[in-house]
């Protein structure tokens, strides 16, 4: 639905206001009228959705201050300017300081309109292509966070780009702790509802008649979930948790709205194993309505060299955080890190990245005994471990880490890379130049 626009009428002089005003209104102008640029000002900020017709001589802040104030907080502002006799060459200047057009008294009503007509669709214009940036530099924000080289993150990425543009509803599903809400924000963001409302509502938050009110309503303060995020996306987390009557409701909602849907269902579900799943909680009929498009968060565990990064990325945050020196991994942690079954994923690599800091801090403790300290508080310890790999891929991933650790300490500096590591230039080249490193990435 396009914006309304609105066009601001600003002049000392009721009569001409009103007469104006008038005019436009019975051209199909939505109007508002000002009797100074102090009273305007007020009311137009940036971004205000419409145009302004302003007189060049008020008193107290004439037309020409009060373009340059305009001018000053939305350069974009379509601004035309009313002149009286003799100051033609005043409102040419105007034109010089950024505004649309002038009219010169008495101005002839069709060219008013006429001009309004086209600050309009010059306005409506800008403000899209503002709204565009504004949702393409969100989604890149939230895709920017989900760090990884490895394939399967690759294809996360890829699915989320493709799925986010379609209309269907979405099933997230993945292990505890792999970040399934973080993709969820990111379909939201890269896709033709981004500059609507996001409404993320937990199942397992509520109480059944509790968690009814919240969805459907009626709601004492705001409105229901529902209905506040009409033509936006509705993400329910923990799916699973939806009492039979609920998936009712929620079926039914989803019946209503026909295709394609106004409201976009984006479902989580963190239940894992045989007779815990979605599609074992879930009425068939809702299942296949929720699971029309579906994404699975791959676990850490199948992330490869993925762990090192990450765990590098959280040291280097916590470090700084804390006021110290990350903790140096060794080819023997590196190894450990690799082969760990994480069974708490991105969560519990954050958790044993910040323990490290603290450690390393006191100078005491390994990273193979916080490893083994979360393994036994683990209450999934099903988890499997990750599959052998060959020597080669372990020497490779800790040498990549590596070199990535000491480019970043030493901000690119090659020489000092070089001294540290004790690598001719051209061997450090080739290395770099095998993982994907580059200078350029660390000054």
């Amino acid at each position: 639905m396009a914006q309304t626009m609105t066009v601001a009428i600003v002049d000392d002089e009721p009569d001409m206001r009103e007469s104006i005003s008038q005019w436009l209104s019975l051209s199909g102008f939505h109007t508002e009228t000002f009797p100074s640029a102090e009273d305007a000002l007020k009311a137009i900020g940036p971004d205000w959705p419409g145009v302004v017709i302003s007189d060049i001589r008020m008193p107290g802040m004439d037309g020409m201050v009060f373009l340059k104030r305009l001018m000053g907080q939305d350069s974009g502002l379509p601004v035309i300017m009313i002149t009286g006799h003799g100051d033609v060459p005043m409102a040419v200047e105007a034109m010089r300081l950024g505004a649309m057009d002038f009219m010169e008294k008495p101005f002839n009503p069709d060219r008013m309109t006429e001009l309004a007509k086209k600050a309009t669709q010059a306005r409506r214009i800008t403000l899209d292509n503002r709204a565009l940036r504004r949702d393409l530099s969100e989604g890149q924000q939230v895709m920017s966070k989900l760090v990884g080289a490895s394939p399967a993150m690759d294809r996360l990425r890829e699915d989320i780009l493709d799925l986010g543009q379609a209309d269907g509803h979405v099933l997230i599903d993945g292990e505890t702790g792999t970040g399934k809400t973080l993709v969820a924000h990111a379909l939201h963001a890269v896709g033709p509802r981004a500059s609507k409302k996001f409404v993320p509502i937990s199942c397992a938050a509520f109480a059944d008649e509790a968690l009814a009110v919240r969805l459907f309503g009626p709601v004492e303060d705001g409105l229901p979930a529902v209905e506040e995020a009409r033509g936006g996306t509705l993400c329910l987390e923990d799916i699973e948790a939806l009492s039979e009557p609920l998936q009712a409701r929620l079926l039914a909602f989803i019946a209503d709205q026909g295709q394609p849907a106004e409201t976009r269902i984006i479902a989580i579900s963190n239940a894992r194993g045989e007779g815990r799943r979605a599609e074992d909680s879930l009425r068939p009929d809702l299942f296949y309505r929720l699971s029309a498009l579906k994404i699975t968060v791959p676990a850490l565990r199948q992330r490869g060299e993925d762990i090192l990064s990450l765990f590098t990325r959280m040291t280097e945050q916590f470090a700084e955080e804390y006021g110290c020196e990350p903790p140096q991994v060794t080819a023997q942690e590196a190894a450990q890190l690799l082969q760990a079954p994480w069974p708490g994923n991105v969560r519990q690599l954050i958790n044993v990245a910040e323990r490290a800091v603290l450690q390393n801090r006191r100078g005491s403790g390994s990273i193979a005994s916080l490893l083994m300290a979360d393994g036994e508080d683990s209450h999934t310890a099903d988890a499997t471990t990750t599959e052998g790999k060959p020597l080669k891929e372990y020497v490779e991933s800790f040498e990549k880490m590596l070199l990535d650790n000491t480019m970043r300490r030493h901000k690119g500096a090659i020489s000092a890379v070089m001294d540290e590591l004790c690598l001719p230039r051209r061997t450090l080249n080739e290395k770099m130049a095998k993982y994907g490193l580059s200078r350029g990435d660390y000054l």
